[in-house]
């Protein structure tokens, strides 16, 4: 079927379904196909659901004029994802990065937001069905758009600029994430690092922090940059206070001085606010609508949330963990002016043979630091040894704290996705 066509049926009908679980009628329903599912097998539940369209990249037997047959149905969704950006003169926003991508995504979104209708990828939708099916859902009142892409390969946010075509670009920093797939750090230079090849390419916007030696240099072809962060930036910046929320001071000669006390916890956060208050100065929201739509800003999903638990404080940032991110947090976490301290650490994935000497490093950073009250979970923290308490799971862990109670203490909970950290707060 030809794209044109397609889009015809979109613009009719236009919202996406992946998952008969959550189709709803006069939905399109896209079936998708994985290493453990075929959805091209729930063909005819989709119809007697209501769909208006079934689009299908294999013979299923099913009879109805609902069913559109594509070679491939993921490619169509993709080229349609296309043929809709296509329709767009607006500034589409690319942001990727090792660490605090959806931090700084929801930043720039909650500032540009009190000045523009914009649209952005919901949570961390930022995958090759996630990018599709957020350009699909921004309409004809768009302003802006904000895409976030997430990556573990080479070529993997190449193939997501020809989808989203963006006009800026952001890469927050290039971490030890996902070694085992972009083949060690410089890997992941040259991966993240195809967001600057694409703007470069396509005289695009960079958007660089000047601190960060190496993404000056990567981005030393992208004609038109704009630089945040101390080093060249717009503006200074000051970290006043992380105790535990971060708190800074930014004068420049335009706004003179003022103060940010976020609601975000460690003074990593620090270049993700630098990096919306740029954004939202380059397209012109006044430093006031900045300074409230980031000081208003809550993190949810287990991304460095502020808990209150009795009479504990939790800083709960466990959607995800990678060595970099892991380092920042303890030395963050170490630095608090508080007596009672407990760290609950889970183990770090998609490392490859880089895994147990970063968790390693890890350990040696915990006992620089002088962090001795310390639970760790699963993975190669097995298989290293520590002065530290070591649990296979996080519900063995859990048992464990409840049998141990904690009061009047500033706890840390940090792990990769699949270690479920968040189930230590029942514990508490």
């Amino acid at each position: 079927m030809q794209i044109e066509r397609l889009y015809q049926i979109f613009l009719d009908h236009p919202y996406i379904q992946t998952d008969t679980r959550k189709l709803a009628p006069g939905e399109l329903f896209f079936c998708l196909k994985g290493p453990n599912f075929n959805a091209n097998s729930f063909t005819q539940q989709a119809i007697e659901m209501g769909a208006a369209a079934v689009i299908v990249d294999e013979e299923t037997g099913v009879k109805s004029d609902k069913i559109i047959k594509v070679a491939d149905s993921l490619a169509s969704l993709q080229a349609l994802a296309k043929h809709h950006r296509l329709q767009f003169k607006i500034p589409f926003i690319a942001i990727t990065g090792s660490n605090g991508k959806t931090t700084t995504k929801e930043l720039i979104h909650a500032v540009l937001s009190t000045t523009y209708k914009t649209y952005t990828t919901a949570g961390n939708f930022n995958n090759h069905i996630g990018i599709p099916l957020t350009i699909l859902k921004i309409k004809k009142d768009a302003e802006m758009a904000i895409i976030e892409m997430g990556a573990n390969h080479q070529k993997e946010i190449e193939g997501y600029c020809e989808i989203a075509l963006p006009t800026h670009g952001l890469i927050n920093n290039c971490g030890k994430a996902h070694l085992d797939g972009f083949g060690g750090e410089e890997g992941v230079r040259k991966g993240k690092g195809e967001l600057f090849v694409f703007l470069e390419k396509n005289n695009g916007t960079g958007f660089i922090n000047s601190d960060l030696d190496y993404l000056v240099n990567m981005s030393k072809n992208i004609k038109t940059k704009i630089f945040y962060g101390n080093a060249e930036g717009q503006f200074r910046t000051t970290t006043l206070s992380t105790d535990p929320c971060l708190t800074i001071s930014i004068n420049n000669s335009q706004w003179g001085t003022h103060e940010f006390q976020t609601q975000l916890v460690g003074a990593y956060n620090t270049p993700n606010v630098e990096a919306a208050i740029c954004i939202g100065n380059e397209f012109g929201v006044s430093i006031d609508k900045i300074k409230s739509a980031i000081e208003n800003y809550i993190p949810d999903n287990a991304r460095s949330q502020l808990l209150i638990k009795g009479d504990n404080k939790i800083i709960l940032d466990a959607y995800n963990a990678n060595p970099s991110s892991m380092e920042v947090a303890i030395e963050n976490f170490a630095a608090q002016d508080v007596v009672k301290k407990l760290v609950c650490l889970g183990a770090m994935m998609e490392l490859g043979e880089y895994s147990e000497a970063e968790h390693t490093k890890l350990i040696n950073k915990l006992i620089e630091v002088g962090l001795t009250n310390v639970i760790l979970v699963g993975g190669d923290f097995k298989n290293i040894q520590h002065p530290f308490h070591f649990f296979e799971d996080s519900n063995k862990a859990s048992d464990w704290v409840r049998k141990n109670e904690t009061h009047n203490s500033l706890i840390l909970i940090k792990g990769s996705r699949s270690t479920q950290m968040e189930k230590l707060l029942t514990a508490f």
